[in-house]
């Protein structure tokens, strides 16, 4: 199920509230032992063996170099051949005074040459990263950067204590990417920090590997969440006996102009697979309805608005992408937004509402149900920074908006006006076409309005996780279309929504 993701802050107050119950030094030794016995581990399966391997930890001055020590002083005890290059003019003293009683070696990295580093750190086996931790803010010193670049040189596996050093643990902000440890793996404790799956931290920390010190208690409810396929599989359930078309929910699709007939397509074959009864299209121009039924048999002809309007099986409607900007679909735009169903706005829709967004915020006044699927660029012309924090920005914006925000782009992320959040891992560069963005407006509209058929209701909080499971979907169809390395286009991503819900589906 759902892992619960924690700032900094929330992880240092739950480490309080455990190490008072402790004895002295007991929690770093958690993690240590941890740490230990993950190198171990991964040393036998990759060389089958410990003895005799030969690791360089780099050591810096806070705790996060002390668990860095105590593990290096385990594994000299397991036989490997342990350096322990200090990157600060202080240590944890009593780690680095049981490190060397153990037979380990040290250096200070002031006292190696540029040639001297690249040749230690290039016969290492494991280079270990204890230099900053979750504490650490802004780019490296120099020096430090010069052994981070060296470390990314070398053939041997690296491993990130916590959170690569150079990458921010909260936002997953990198000052320098030429001057941030690029872990093959790290070994985060107690849970993930929001830096480890937001961009572009994400694409620094390797594999993940959480080591349980027992704060699992101490910590509060999750506020943000990344979802596993298990939660996606929950969004997309199968039907059952007694379902039938409208019991499934009807999705109507507002998309296209004679301009762009190709968003009309992505959007509605999106929401074709999205698990609804039926699929309906607003007919704003006649030739485009007729190419719709003639490429998709079943998906229906909606005709104007105001049959839609009349429509109580509808229960969910998207609009935006490839709609045009005319002052006609301003007026529409406006009608669509007075449904009482769960309306999924992107595209040019969002573009419209960027000269006014009053229509938008006064659904949240009627508790109606509204989700916004803008990329940055989109994001920025609705008057919102993302900065170095992509979560942060996601978070206000639908606290502003009153709505259900899916910022698209590496790690996408999804808020809630109350705070909550999801943070996507499935996404992957397959997701960089054009038209991707509209078939997942057709998924998220499609999921929302048969989520409303199923729960009769829907609250904004189920939105939100709804919206989250078909980003999520949307990211593993488009890993699955590229999993033979072909080229992948937005039509080949939505061919593959059927295998991917599939894949959640059985496990």
């Amino acid at each position: 199920m759902s892992t619960g993701v924690f700032d900094v802050a929330t992880v240092r107050a739950a480490e309080q509230a455990l190490m008072a119950e402790l004895p002295e030094g007991a929690l770093m030794q958690r993690a240590a032992r941890g740490l230990e016995s993950f190198i171990a581990r991964t040393l036998t399966q990759l060389g089958g063996r410990v003895r005799g391997s030969a690791i360089v930890i780099l050591v810096g001055s806070g705790n996060n170099g002390g668990d860095a020590l105590w593990a290096a002083g385990g594994l000299v005890g397991r036989g490997a051949g342990v350096l322990a290059i200090t990157c600060a003019d202080q240590w944890h003293e009593e780690a680095m005074r049981a490190f060397q009683r153990r037979g380990g070696r040290m250096a200070a990295v002031g006292d190696l040459d540029e040639e001297s580093l690249a040749a230690v750190l290039g016969e290492a086996d494991v280079i270990v990263d204890g230099i900053t931790g979750i504490g650490g803010r802004g780019p490296l010193r120099e020096r430090v950067a010069e052994v981070a670049a060296a470390a990314a040189a070398s053939p041997g596996l690296v491993v990130a204590v916590d959170v690569p050093s150079g990458v921010d643990a909260d936002t997953g902000h990198v000052g320098n990417s030429t001057a941030c440890i690029d872990a093959d793996m790290t070994v985060t404790f107690g849970c993930r920090k929001p830096g480890l799956v937001l961009a572009p931290g994400r694409f620094f920390v390797g594999a993940v590997h959480v080591v349980d010190i027992g704060l699992t208690d101490y910590l509060p409810a999750a506020q943000s969440q990344i979802l596993d396929e298990l939660d996606l599989a929950l969004s997309v359930g199968e039907p059952t006996d007694a379902d039938y078309k409208y019991s499934r929910g009807v999705v109507c699709i507002a998309a296209g102009s004679a301009a762009y007939p190709g968003a009309a397509y992505l959007a509605v074959d999106g929401a074709r697979y999205s698990g609804v009864g039926m699929v309906r299209f607003l007919n704003r121009t006649t030739s485009l309805t007729d190419s719709i039924a003639a490429r998709f048999p079943d998906v229906v002809a909606a005709g104007e608005l105001e049959e839609v309007r009349d429509d109580r099986r509808v229960t969910g409607f998207a609009v935006g992408p490839g709609w045009g900007t005319d002052d006609a679909a301003q007026h529409l735009l406006g009608e669509i937004l007075e449904l009482p169903v769960p309306v999924v706005v992107d595209a040019d829709a969002l573009r419209l509402l960027a000269k006014d967004v009053s229509p938008l915020t006064g659904r949240q006044n009627s508790r109606l149900i509204s989700v916004i699927t803008p990329h940055e660029g989109e994001f920025a012309a609705l008057g919102f920074s993302i900065g170095d924090d992509r979560l942060a920005a996601t978070r206000h914006a639908a606290q502003t908006l009153g709505c259900v925000v899916v910022l698209k782009g590496p790690g996408t992320v999804i808020a809630t006006p109350e705070g909550d959040a999801w943070i996507d891992t499935f996404g992957s560069a397959e997701l960089g076409t054009a038209g991707s963005g509209d078939v997942l407006t057709g998924l998220v509209s499609g999921m929302l309005a048969a989520g409303q058929a199923r729960q009769g209701t829907m609250s904004v909080s189920l939105a939100g996780r709804i919206a989250a499971a078909a980003v999520g979907i949307h990211g593993l169809a488009g890993r699955l279309a590229g999993s033979s390395g072909r080229p992948v286009t937005a039509s080949d991503i939505a061919d593959c929504l059927p295998a991917a819900i599939a894949r959640v589906r059985r496990g």
